[in-house]
Order: C-alpha cells, then structure tokens, then sequence
C-alpha cells in the first residue's frame, strides 16, 4: 500500500494538535486535546509531562481512527513544539522528576541574575544570540537540578539524566530505542548552543552548572529522529522526520525559506521573525539571532523580536475597562474613530519586550483630547499592536541592511481587517495572509514529508491562497504617526 499521508504534530501552550497531510500537502482533517495549566500559589507554571505525551498518542490515534486513513499509510511525523518549556526525566526509565517548567515561568530569575552579577551576560549574547533571561532553558535547567539537591547534579553528571525542551521529550518517549535528540531550532532556544561553533558551548554550560553530558544530541531539522509505533497504532513503525520549534515550523510553513522573507504572528503576545540565510548576524537593535533550522547538513539563521502585550491589548479592552463585549466589534469601532486623533496607547503592562527590553516600563494612554472616545481608545489599542510590529521590522532591516518588501502574517487577529492595513501603512510593506490557520503544524509536516520523499518544497509554495494588504498611505504622514508613537513609549520607559 502506498505510503502517501504525513501527519504534523503540534505540541503548543495549551494542548496538542494532531494534522493530516494527503500527498499534496492539503490538511485534510485535525484532531486536538488541552492539557492542565498547573500554577501554584507562588505563580510558577508547570506541564505534566506524562500528560503531554499522553495528549500526544491519543490525538494521533484519533486523527486516524476519524479520517478512516490506513495507518500503514502514513510516510512520515513532523513535531512543532512550544519552545523554552523544560523538563528532566531519568534517561534509563524515562520517568519525569519534575513537572516541566513552562516558558513564561519566571521561578529561574534568581539564577540568571547571579550569571549577570558575575558579568557574564555580554559574553553569552555573543555565543548564543540571546539576551540573558531565565526565559530561555538554560537557567530553567540549572534549577531544576540545585532543586533535586547533590543527589539529581551527581546523576545528571553521570550521565543518567535528560535535560531537554518538548521536542526532545516526545522524540525519546515515541521511539522505540529512546532516542535523546533535538533539532537545531530548539537548541538555539536554550542558551546553551554556540551559534558559531553549532554545538554546545561548554564554557555556558559551566555557568549554568549544567553538564553536557545531560543535553540531547543535535540534528538537523528534517533528520530522522527514530521510528514510532505510537504505542500499537503503526503495525510498520513510522519515522519521525521533522522536527522544529513553534515559531521556526510557522516560518518553514509560510514559506519563508530565502533571506529577507519576514512572518509576524499575532497572539496574546506576538513575535516577528526573519530569515536571514546562512550567517549569523548580531543585533545591536534589541532582537535576538537563533537558527531557522538545519536542513541537509545547512543551516539558516534568523533574528527574531517577542512582544509581551498585543492582542492582550483587546482582552484588557474588554474584559477590565468593558469597552466591547467581543474582539470582533473593534475593526467597525476602529473604523468609525476620528481618523485625526492623536491618541497612543503604549502597552507595558508587564514592561516592554523587544527591541526596549525594559521590564519597568509603565503602561500610559497619551493624547487624549475632549473628542477622544471610546471608538478612538480602541483604534489606539489596535494601532499599538501594528506600532510594536514596525519597531521589530526597522529594528531587523537596520541589523541586517535588506530591506523587507513584504510581511508574511498569520494568528487571529489577521482577521481584523483595519489592523491588518494599518499595518501595511505604518510599515509600508505588503501584508500577506494565507488561508491557513495551522502553520506551526503546517511547517513541521512539510519537513517531515520533504523528508520522507513525499513533498517537493517547490510544489508546496502554491498550496496556500492568500490575500494581501497594500500600503496606502502618504509618507509624511506615516512619519508624523509613527514619531508620535515614538514619543509616547519613550515617555514609558524607565531609563
């Protein structure tokens, strides 16, 4: 029977998600299951591992069992992962000892303060490409081990413990040989990964009192990472041939294999991330350079910026000052705003990310005159959204020297039809949105099925309708705009 069906696996924040491919590249059905949110009263987020690979087994077995496909069809499995959760699991019977920390779990600060303290964090940007923040693996993973005491730091020396991010977990429960590997995606994320060297760099390792010896292998983003029967389902067990961080799958998905080519993702937070090919570049515009991913013995570097607050923005709206009873009713009220209204509204409600990197930042609505409604606060709020976004592509286009012609986007609130050309205004790009909601999946079951043979890249290309924003307005107005939106953050910042 011929093998000709990939199936994506997208592991994010809130669940898992199951895809399947036909041999074309067209989602033919999905299947999802949440998991919990554990938060303790000290505020740290945690995943249950064995809950995640669960989710993961079961959602798989679904998608087949609904889409009536044979399971001896399947060809091949990508994963997309959410990046910077960490975990450390017994490496002989894989068996959690904590539950995993989750990116946005602040409980390692104290540790990355110590490493800046003792003057490291220039040195670790230049290696790694990331600024020093517990947000990254790496200090996660220092606390996990000075939490399990002499006992867990002797073992992990030993060579008897996993340190890893999700990607690596799933890989080595799936296989039936208890493959311990990463892709070059990920381990950039970590803080660890020499991004000159692409191994990783003991000297940071020694920082962190982290050994070597407990990191997963590294391996190119379309290897194939060992074989699955996913617990029974697969009589002929099936590779797994794809494997990349959330964000980097979402830029492989919106086909943005050349230097130059940008996707912005809008969520609660939303980050902005360039491909900018084969060497890496050093920001000295507040973004930060991982890898893309490793591909046939290459790799592709990006630079990449985070933001904390954008489409939380509309929640606030709407749920603290009730302004709007649904997110749908701010595109007719951004409309109906004075289109002359000088209002900013600067986000920093949990400080501000890149390119400011200023955690003290406060939060302000400035401009305010006698006619400022309600219809121009929420205008204010969408524009903030767009405003953070062009900081990111000037921050980019300064670093990098390319100038950016088209901004490739994706996430719900694309759907806004205002935001969606106010951005193409106030960045003068062309906006371009695909019809496609799963890119993250998307980008992790190209690779997997490239992989596997199934794909031809070039063919891919065409499988997304899109439709697109054009710049429309005037230059100097676009200026005059966005130097007011300059001066409304710099009267936020702490320094």
């Amino acid at each position: 029977m011929e093998k000709r069906y990939i199936i994506g696996i997208d592991q994010s924040t809130q669940g898992t998600k199951a895809l399947l491919f036909d041999g074309v590249g067209h989602l033919l059905r999905r299947t999802d299951l949440p998991h919990r949110q554990i938060v303790n009263e000290k505020g740290w987020v945690s995943h249950d591992l064995n809950e995640i690979y669960r989710n993961t087994v079961q959602t798989v077995k679904m998608l087949v069992a609904e889409s009536g496909v044979a399971p001896e069809t399947i060809a091949g499995i990508g994963i997309s992962n959410q990046r910077e959760t960490t975990a450390i699991w017994d490496k002989a019977t894989g068996k959690p000892l904590e539950e995993a920390i989750v990116w946005q779990c602040g409980r390692a600060s104290g540790i990355a303060q110590e490493i800046a303290e003792q003057g490291h964090a220039e040195e670790i940007r230049e290696a790694t490409g990331l600024q020093l923040s517990a947000y990254f693996p790496a200090a996660k993973m220092a606390w996990l081990l000075r939490n399990g005491g002499e006992e867990r730091q002797k073992r992990a020396a030993d060579g008897e413990l996993c340190l890893g991010t999700i990607d690596s977990w799933l890989v080595y429960k799936l296989t039936g040989d208890h493959a311990f590997k990463t892709d070059f995606s990920n381990a950039s994320r970590t803080q660890l990964f020499n991004l000159k060297t692409l191994a990783w760099d003991e000297k940071i390792c020694e920082m962190f009192e982290i050994p070597a010896c407990a990191l997963a292998r590294v391996c190119d983003s379309d290897a194939v990472y060992g074989t699955t029967t996913m617990e029974g389902l697969f009589s002929e067990p099936v590779p797994i041939c794809g494997v990349l961080g959330d964000s980097h799958a979402a830029l492989f998905g919106q086909g943005c294999l050349k230097p130059g080519m940008i996707k912005a993702t809008y969520g609660t937070g939303s980050s902005l991330m360039m491909n900018i090919g084969d060497k890496p570049i050093q920001s000295s515009h507040g973004v930060v350079t991982s890898l893309a991913w490793g591909r046939g013995g290459k790799v592709d570097y990006v630079l990449e910026g985070n933001l904390n607050y954008t489409g939380a923005v509309i929640t606030w709206l709407k749920d603290d000052l009730k302004l709007i009873s649904s997110a749908k009713e701010t595109e007719g009220l951004a409309r109906e705003a004075n289109s002359a209204d000088r209002t900013y509204l600067v986000p920093a409600f949990t400080g501000l990310g890149a390119p400011y990197w200023d955690e003290k930042a406060t939060a302000s609505i400035s401009g305010i005159t006698r006619t400022t409604g309600k219809a121009e606060v929420v205008k204010a709020a969408l524009d903030c959204i767009a405003y953070q976004i062009t900081d990111l592509v000037r921050a980019m286009e300064q670093d990098t020297g390319m100038r950016i012609e088209e901004l490739r986007v994706d996430g719900g609130p694309t759907r806004n039809g205002y935001l969606m050309q106010f951005q193409s205004d106030i960045t003068n790009k062309r906006v371009n949105i695909p019809d496609a909601e799963e890119l993250s999946g998307i980008g992790a079951a190209y690779m997997a099925g490239i992989s596997a043979g199934v794909y031809d890249l070039e063919k891919l290309a065409g499988n997304m309708k899109r439709s697109v924003y054009e710049p429309k307005m005037d230059d100097e107005i676009r200026e005059k705009k966005y130097a007011g939106w300059k001066a409304a953050v710099d009267g936020v910042l702490s320094k």
